[in-house]
């Protein structure tokens, strides 16, 4: 399954590659918003996912809100968090997903400060998805045995924050019962932002789909390409 999984993953990669290489190139610029732009995607990549910051998903899904806002400026800004493979080491692991988290909430922060009026289009795929989700946690109860580790848990947003954050759309998001076999906690959206929340699972993507905790199947790399992302950005349109 591995072999298979890498495989499409390549092939989707030349895809991309074919069809969005200029969109690529571009994104570093993106990156550095100069200046206020309408709306911002803050995207989180997922697990070693190539084509960082934005990832393929990220890059699929930026030029698909794109497409959507004619007239609009959209802005791209994505995570610069290490999307650790690292599972074997949990509390590595959960330091990434933590420092990905704070640098989610303090571009929401920043944007806000700075760019008042621009909207912003909160995305994460697989990984991503979590650090998005937790970005506008309602509270992150930590398991008993990792309490010690509590003061490290990034606090919930500002309430005013709500007023800034236009849509989150979440790709092959880990299940709930995904998230608790690996013991970590519950992806619980606070309430001023689950009305403007949307999740898109592949059927039979066992990562998101309620399965067992395990890795990834072949349908897990394809939300860059199967036209959910367009179906994300068509949700987030309606919502800027």
């Amino acid at each position: 399954m591995g072999l298979v999984i890498k495989r499409l993953s390549v092939s989707v990669l030349c895809v991309i590659a074919a069809i969005t290489g200029a969109v690529a190139v571009g994104t570093p610029t993106a990156q550095a918003a100069p200046s206020c732009s309408d709306v911002e995607v803050v995207f989180a990549r997922g697990t070693v996912e190539t084509a960082p910051p934005l990832g393929l998903t990220g890059l699929s899904f930026v030029e698909a809100v794109r497409s959507q806002l004619p007239g609009k400026s959209v802005s791209a800004y994505g995570v610069p968090y290490p999307a650790s493979d690292q599972f074997n080491n949990r509390l590595k692991f959960a330091q990434t997903v933590a420092d990905g988290v704070r640098t989610t909430q303090n571009r929401i922060k920043s944007l806000a400060a700075k760019c008042p009026g621009t909207k912003v289009v909160l995305g994460g795929y697989s990984q991503g998805a979590v650090v998005a989700g937790y970005s506008v946690h309602a509270g992150l109860d930590l398991p008993a045995r990792y309490a010690a580790y509590d003061r490290f848990v990034p606090p919930p947003l500002p309430a005013n924050m709500a007023r800034n954050v236009a849509a989150i759309v979440l790709y092959g998001a880990p299940s709930d019962r995904f998230i608790d076999d690996i013991g970590a906690p519950p992806v619980k959206v606070a309430a001023p932002y689950r009305s403007r929340t949307v999740r898109y699972c592949i059927a039979g993507d066992t990562i998101c789909d309620g399965a067992p905790v395990g890795g990834p199947n072949a349908l897990h790399v394809l939300y860059s390409v199967n036209g959910m992302t367009l179906e994300g950005a068509r949700y987030a349109a309606r919502r800027v």
